[in-house]
This record gives structure tokens, C-alpha cells and sequence, in this order.
């Protein structure tokens, strides 16, 4: 068999890159081995940058259609429900200044839906390997089946088949138990930094609110239920913003998420490119992982449309999208570490580069400007000064110039 890409793996990275390629008149042939979508606590809270993406696709409509919820704040509390530091989203420029909250397999099926007429989808197929000639690659091997191809998209994970090389990735030395909870609060996207880390929590549709906590590796391993019990009322006396969600009734289908980051050396060889986690992993803290899988996906077809050579099409995309993914991840390492660290060191830091970030009106517009993303502007080595109050901002009062 042959066609002009061959996409491996159907997750929100492989549905994204069907699209984008799909809609330039490319002839797609997308592939997973799982033979339906299953639901999994990951990629719930889409950023500003996708939305205007996925707006073009067709498929905010749908999600809309399917009850998903805007959510207007991210926000970060004490454990009492003091703000420390809140980014209005609804400051931001564009049509989509909001976050959109969905089940990650809703996410996933409105991406199946919309997708352009050019695009063959195969569910429960395996991609066995890369298939290579001339120093290329040049398709996929299936279990009975050859698929030759101009150009093979990894989207199939961390533990890609296809990108050749082991990452290096980072591992974090929490977990996140993630919790399915009937119930209500408000639409923002809220973390509370307790004695024990992070506490993190939003809606989701069908009033159900979905919380992420940080464990120790071992922390709940071999706990019967009474135990278990005993765990999320000690949830609920340590945060007690939890006391009106039965935290009991997310126990049976709880979910414990290992957190790593990676970037790997390279997103693209001659044909082959690299999209979403089979590239890249970022800590959950930001929602920035979706997001850029996303943005993945439109820059690969971008570079494509604009290079007549393929190859030098890939290289681009590469070189586009590589020290944009090294700002990514560090702009989720330091969220993530300033509400995780449980050390005296990261602690201290960690609370007042919260507070002093949430009092600065310019560092606040760039943060939130720098996840949505619209566009990046990184901190100087300056504002990390502001960030730690170790230096006053003269310009702490008002939005960025560029703004």
C-alpha cells in the first residue's frame, strides 16, 4: 500500500497532525492500535493557542456541542483558599481568551469526527516498525502489511516504535493521583499548594470536577479501602476547600500518573517527524502538553505548505519548533516546581516567587501570555529577581510594553 503520510498513533498529537495534513490535499492514512478510545486523566484543559487552532478544524463547535466548559482563571491558593496569584484569562487578546475543559477522550472523538475527507482512519492496527531505504524513512511495517509513505508521523507516545533513539527523560520524584469527583466548584483551573505539595482542581462536564494530588511514589500502594478512606479525609483536613466533594467516590477509578519531562535531540530525520509525546513531555502543572502537540501538528503542515522540498521542509519544522518545546518545558518545570518542591529550599522559593509573581501586574500578563499560547516572550534574568522580591519592578503596575 502506499500514500502520502502515514500517521502512527491517534491520540490528540496524531488526530492533530490528520487534520493539519489532511486539509492541504495530502492522501492520510492514520493508525492505532487501540481498537476504541479509552478514558484517561490527561489532556482535559485546552489554552488559548489550540483553540484558535482547533476553531479553524471545526472541532470547538463540537466540544461546545458536548457540554465542554470554559473556565475563565488559572488560579493558585494557600490551602485555605487565599490567592496568591491569579491569571485572568479574559485579558488576553484573541477570539478564545478562555480555557475549554473536556474529557480527554471527548477531546479525542470530536477530533475523530471533524476530520477532512482525506483522511483514512484505522483503529486496532499495530505499527510494527519504521520500514527505511536510501537513508530515509520511507513507510511503516504493519503485522501482514507494508504502508510506504513520503512522509511517517510519529504520534504514537513516549514509548515511540518509530523515533529511534530512548529519551532521556527526567523523572520526578512525585506522583499525581488523579481523582474523578462528582460535584461542582467554580470554572477556574486551581492549585493549592499545601504542606504535602500540590493540589490541583477544575470542573469538568456532566458536574464532575477532576483532582490531581501529589504523592509520594509509595504512598498509596497496598492501602485496603478503609485505608483509602483514611487517605482522602486526611485530604479534606488539610485542604479544607475539598469538604464539600465526595473525594470518596473518585476512590475505585483513581488513577496514579508517574511525571516525567523530556525533549528528544531531534523532531525530524528525512521522513520522519516527531509530534506531541513521542518528542516531548512537560510536567501537568501548566497544561501545556496538549497544547503543544497541537501546535505541533500546525507547524509541521505550515513548513510543508511553504518548502517545495520535503526534507528541507522537516528540517524547519525542527528548527522552528525545538527552542520553542526548551521554553515550553522550562516554563512547566518552574510552575511545577514552585507549587511541588517539598524541600525548606524549594518551599521558601517556591511560595515567594508565587506571591511576589501574583502582585506584579507585567510578570502575570507574561506568564499567563507565555502558557496560553499566543505568542512567547521569556523572562529575563531581571525578572527573576522581581519574581523572588530580591529587586523592586518600577514597572510592576502595568502590562508589558509589547502588550
Amino acid at each position: 500500500m502506499r500514500t502520502d503520510v502515514v500517521i502512527c498513533g491517534a491520540g490528540v498529537a496524531g488526530l492533530a497532525a490528520a487534520h493539519a495534513l489532511g486539509r492541504s490535499g495530502r492522501r492520510v492514512l492514520l493508525l492505532d492500535k487501540q481498537s476504541t478510545f479509552t478514558r484517561a486523566a490527561k489532556g482535559e484543559v485546552l489554552q488559548p493557542g489550540a483553540l484558535e487552532i482547533l476553531r479553524e478544524w471545526g472541532v470547538i463547535a463540537r466540544l461546545e456541542e458536548r457540554g465542554a466548559l470554559r473556565l475563565s482563571r488559572l488560579v493558585a491558593c494557600d490551602r485555605h483558599g487565599n490567592e496568591q496569584m491569579a491569571l485572568e484569562y479574559g485579558a488576553l487578546p484573541g477570539q478564545h481568551a478562555w480555557l475549554l475543559a473536556a474529557e480527554h477522550a471527548t477531546i479525542l472523538r470530536a477530533l475523530a469526527a471533524t476530520l477532512p475527507d482525506t483522511v483514512d482512519f484505522r483503529q486496532g492496527v499495530l505499527v510494527r516498525e519504521a520500514l527505511r531505504a536510501d537513508g530515509r524513512v520511507a513507510g511503516v511495517a504493519l503485522k501482514n502489511e507494508q504502508v510506504r509513505a513520503d512522509l511517517v508521523v510519529a504520534a504514537d507516545g513516549v514509548s515511540s516504535r518509530l523515533r529511534g533513539t530512548k529519551p532521556e527523560k527526567k523523572d520526578y520524584p512525585h506522583r499525581l493521583v488523579a481523582l474523578d469527583i462528582p460535584g461542582s466548584v467554580k470554572p477556574d483551573f486551581t492549585a493549592y499548594v499545601s504542606g504535602r505539595g500540590l493540589r490541583l482542581m477544575y470542573p469538568l462536564p456532566g458536574g464532575r470536577v477532576r483532582l490531581y494530588v501529589q504523592t509520594e511514589p509509595d504512598e498509596l500502594r497496598g492501602l485496603d479501602q478503609d485505608a483509602l478512606r483514611r487517605w482522602s479525609d486526611g485530604l479534606v483536613a488539610e485542604l479544607p476547600v475539598l469538604a464539600s466533594l465526595a473525594i470518596r467516590d473518585g476512590l475505585a477509578t483513581r488513577q496514579l500518573l508517574p511525571v516525567s519531562r523530556f525533549l528528544a535531540r531531534k523532531l525530524a530525520e528525512p521522513g520522519l517527524a516527531l509530534v506531541g509525546e513521542s518528542g516531548h513531555t512537560v510536567h501537568p502543572m501548566a497544561a501545556q502538553g496538549m497544547n503543544s502537540a497541537i501546535a505541533d501538528a500546525d507547524r509541521l503542515a505550515f513548513q510543508l505548505a511553504s518548502n517545495p522540498d520535503p526534507e528541507r521542509a522537516l528540517r524547519a519544522y525542527a528548527a522552528e519548533r525545538l527552542p520553542s518545546l526548551v521554553r515550553i518545558g522550562q516554563t512547566s518545570h518552574n510552575a511545577a516546581r514552585m507549587l511541588t518542591d517539598l524541600s525548606w529550599v524549594g518551599r521558601t522559593l517556591g511560595r515567594r516567587a508565587l506571591r511576589h509573581t501574583g502582585r506584579n501586574e507585567r510578570l502575570r500578563y507574561t506568564v499567563m501570555h507565555n502558557m496560553s499560547g499566543l505568542g512567547e516572550h521569556p523572562l529575563s534574568p531581571l525578572d527573576r529577581l522581581f519574581q523572588l522580591g530580591l529587586l523592586p519592578d518600577p514597572r510592576a503596575s502595568r502590562r508589558p510594553v509589547w502588550a
